[in-house]
């Protein structure tokens, strides 16, 4: 009795698990909904629910033209900002020669996305000559503490050619008299129409900072951005170990760009302010410029940042800068490309479909299809769940792609249980009794699920990695929907099987319970037991073995039967017996 209680005990355990899972995923998705703006439905992708057209144009310098080679590549690099943002389903291609339409979906568009779209995220660093404070009339005046650093006298008229030649990216002698009027004019209002983002890397700059409230002139780019490896939003730890609360951005380079780093900094080192400040140029606008006090191995950004902002500066930079500088040219809402109807058509189809599968689990099942009806039914609930947990937790659409992914699950989902279903009649053809047959059963299929669904969750993985658009949320809902119909053939449909076993109903091989043995070929021989008949045995071992024959095989085969019957059709010989010898009628005798 205790034997037969064991299966029971971990049935029990394995729903009471995932009752568990299901109560904490509701629980969530209450919490979200009374606290976190959530609803009980996932946001719906571009195709469903409509969104924002972004047309970016992208800006060079005069005599310049963009190449198709850079328009792609801006693509890349948007599709990658607006993923790490939690956007997803976002549609993004090149438009003409010049422009690139960006779909994101959702009724509104924040101005923080919008940003990303548009910042190039050029990234430069490069020394600082001069710094001053820009005064009411846009005549810069040197700050105090730059008062230690006087204006270098020109050598020449005003030439935009230095003399003597500049030996490094801090010599005073990039200041010519037309620089130094143009830095002492500058106001930071002209930064956009001086087309500061795009300057030329070789040549100075005069900019300003983030907020407007100092004017830098700069020395040529000595580190570039694009030999940034990665980037990673963080707080600052001060001396002696304790967080200072700072958001700050630490950067990893590539080998030359981080001995590129250090050079610099051991030369910044040794000079007077501010020419010891290293400043991080961020499209066109200086976003920091500390001064060097020391080189290390781990450069970081630090600024005005909150979480928020550290983090989005770091998708930039970690992703790359943009080949060229775009501004947003138009930006207009759109209507969905689907609308309702289409997805009450797509909802439609897989109610059709689920509907066959009931009819006909329970006509080869019978009664069995109650736990595959079941099975789905938790499968739904969990998959829903998660779904629209996914959809406001990370950002994830449910688009009509991933309409199609749920209701090809359908199939996969009862996949499973035919494979299961099948082997425990093979046990009951093979004369176990129910109970054992569902333990048999189970470990023979196991293996077999296990096999097709980790092929069904690489080619989601695979399709994710390399597909872009609502082909990726495809992928998403098939993967989702792969690893749930394992978890409910584990969790669910063997438990259950464990506990229908025990029953009379099922246990007792009734006819509409779909594990009738002598339905199946087997013949009960007494004590809960069948045997297999003779003649099913035959018929179905020749079966197999025709089966698994090859066509040469089959074709010898044939040839042989064929040869037998004909010379069973050939009449005997007549004529006389053969005499016997004489010897052998003697010994006859004898």
């Amino acid at each position: 009795m205790a034997r037969s209680s064991t299966p029971v005990r971990k049935a029990w355990r394995s729903l009471g698990w995932l009752g568990a899972i299901i109560v904490v995923l509701l629980a969530v998705q209450t919490a979200g909904t009374m606290f976190w703006g959530w609803t009980w439905t996932p946001k719906l992708g571009l195709d469903l629910e409509g969104g924002t057209r972004v047309v970016l144009a992208a800006q060079t310098a005069e005599g310049q033209e963009v190449t198709a080679d850079q328009l792609e590549q801006a693509v890349s690099i948007i599709r990658q900002r607006v993923d790490a943002s939690g956007v997803s389903e976002a549609e993004i291609s090149t438009q003409g020669t010049n422009n690139i339409e960006v779909l994101i979906p959702g009724s509104t568009l924040d101005k923080a996305t919008l940003e990303r779209l548009k910042s190039s995220s050029k990234l430069e660093f490069r020394a600082v000559i001069l710094a001053g404070t820009p005064s009411p009339d846009s005549v810069g005046t040197p700050s105090p503490t730059d008062s230690a650093t006087p204006t270098p006298t020109p050598t020449t008229s005003a030439s935009a050619t230095p003399n003597p030649t500049p030996t490094d990216g801090s010599d005073p002698n990039w200041v010519t008299p037309e620089l130094q009027a143009k830095f002492d004019a500058f106001s930071c209002d002209q930064i956009d129409a001086v087309q500061a983002n795009i300057a030329p890397a070789d040549e100075p700059l005069v900019t300003c900072d983030s907020d407007g409230a100092v004017k830098y002139l700069l020395g040529p780019v000595e580190v570039d951005g694009a030999q940034i490896t990665d980037a990673t939003a963080g707080t600052r730890a001060g001396n002696n170990g304790v967080n200072t609360g700072q958001w700050v951005v630490n950067l990893k380079f590539t080998g030359e760009g981080g001995a590129a780093f250090k050079s610099v900094g051991q030369r910044l080192i040794a000079l007077e302010p501010p020419r010891n400040q290293f400043g991080a140029v961020l499209d066109g606008r200086v976003i920091t410029a500390p001064r060097v006090l020391g080189v290390t191995d781990a450069p970081e950004i630090s600024g005005n940042f909150t979480q928020a902002t550290a983090t989005a500066l770091a998708n930039q930079l970690k992703f790359g800068a943009l080949p060229v500088s775009f501004e947003v040219q138009t930006t207009d809402r759109i209507s969905p490309t689907l609308g309702s109807s289409q997805l009450q058509s797509g909802l439609l189809a897989g109610l059709i479909g689920l509907i066959l599968v009931v009819v006909y689990s329970f006509f080869q099942y019978r009664a069995l299809a109650s736990v595959t009806i079941a099975s789905i039914v938790v499968a739904a609930v969990l998959t829903y769940l998660i779904i629209s947990i996914l959809s406001w937790r990370e950002g994830y659409r449910l688009s009509l792609a991933g309409v199609a992914g749920l209701i090809v699950a359908i199939g996969f989902t009862v996949d499973s249980f035919i494979v299961y279903f099948e082997r425990i009649r093979d046990e009951l053809r093979d004369g176990r009794g129910l109970v054992g047959a569902v333990e048999a059963g189970w470990k023979r299929a196991l293996r077999t699920i296990y096999a097709a669904k980790g092929v069904n969750l690489l080619s989601a993985v695979v399709l994710g990695v390399i597909a872009v658009g609502s082909v990726k949320g495809f992928a998403l809902t098939l993967g989702i929907t792969v690893v749930i119909d394992v978890l409910i053939v584990v969790m669910f449909t063997h438990p259950m099987m464990q506990l229908i076993a025990t029953t009379r109903f099922f246990s007792s091989g009734h006819p509409l319970s779909g594990l009738d043995p002598e339905a199946l070929g087997a013949v009960y021989r007494g004590r809960a037991e069948f045997r297999i008949s003779t003649d099913a045995r035959r018929a179905g071992a020749s079966r197999e073995a025709g089966r698994r024959q090859t066509i040469a095989e089959r074709k010898a085969a044939e040839l042989e039967a064929a040869s037998a019957r004909s010379k069973a059709a050939q009449p005997e010989p007549k004529g006389p017996a053969p005499k016997q010898n004489a010897g052998s009628k003697k010994k006859g005798k004898r």
